[in-house]
């Protein structure tokens, strides 16, 4: 994980590692402090719409720049309560951060 990115937010936490392969990869992770199959399926299906829209769209950070990432999205229990359009603002904000030259 030698070069590894971070972005951590109220509904999620995200890992991106640059990838020499043709596309960039997303992966949702739940943890089990989110009691409850249901509750974690809901959070895992809320960070993974989000993420669609957000990481892996033609117009997002990673395509705009030309890097290929794999990214791991572990949502966190606030996953739940924030409103759709927060977590998505969220997951926005972290392929701008995941993304960006250091």
């Amino acid at each position: 994980m030698r070069g590894k990115r971070v972005y951590s937010g109220r509904g999620l936490l995200a890992l991106a590692v640059p990838n020499s392969g043709p596309e960039t990869r997303v992966g949702v992770t739940v943890s089990r402090q989110l009691k409850g199959a249901v509750d974690r399926n809901r959070a895992r299906r809320r960070v993974r719409e989000a993420a669609r829209a957000s990481l892996l769209v033609g117009d997002s950070g990673a395509e705009q720049r030309g890097i290929r990432y794999d990214v791991v999205l572990i949502a966190r229990p606030a996953a739940l309560t924030l409103r759709f359009a927060d977590l998505k603002e969220e997951t926005e904000q972290a392929a701008l951060r995941l993304t960006e030259r250091i």
